[in-house]
């Protein structure tokens, strides 16, 4: 084995531990905290009361957007990070306890 080999394999499960909770936990806040800032936005361009007017939905739904991207790259990256850290851990364990192959031999 390699000796970056673990550390590949903590951010290939890093991440795939990410997609599965920004699936399960990130998506649908991700999208509500984007368009209450939409609202909030729409409402000090326009005027509080938004109007039901095409502007104001586009900047509601692109917040919405913005805001799932972030919670996803927040969950993924963040999760690949660790799982990163964790790997480059064990694979720093594992080379300070491994015996050189071409060890002097003594007598």
């Amino acid at each position: 084995m390699t000796t970056k080999e673990m550390a590949k394999k903590g951010l290939y499960v890093g991440t795939g531990m990410g997609l599965l909770l920004f699936a399960l936990v990130g998506l649908f806040p991700g999208s509500m905290i984007g368009g209450v800032i939409g609202l909030k936005i729409a409402g000090s361009l326009l005027g509080s009361p938004v109007q039901a007017a095409l502007l104001p939905r586009l900047i509601v739904a692109a917040s919405m957007i913005i805001g799932v991207v972030v919670a996803a790259i927040t969950f993924v990256l963040g999760t690949g990070i660790v799982g990163w850290a964790a790997g480059s851990a064990v694979d720093a364990i594992r080379a300070r306890h491994e015996v050189p192959a071409e060890a002097p031999a003594r007598h």
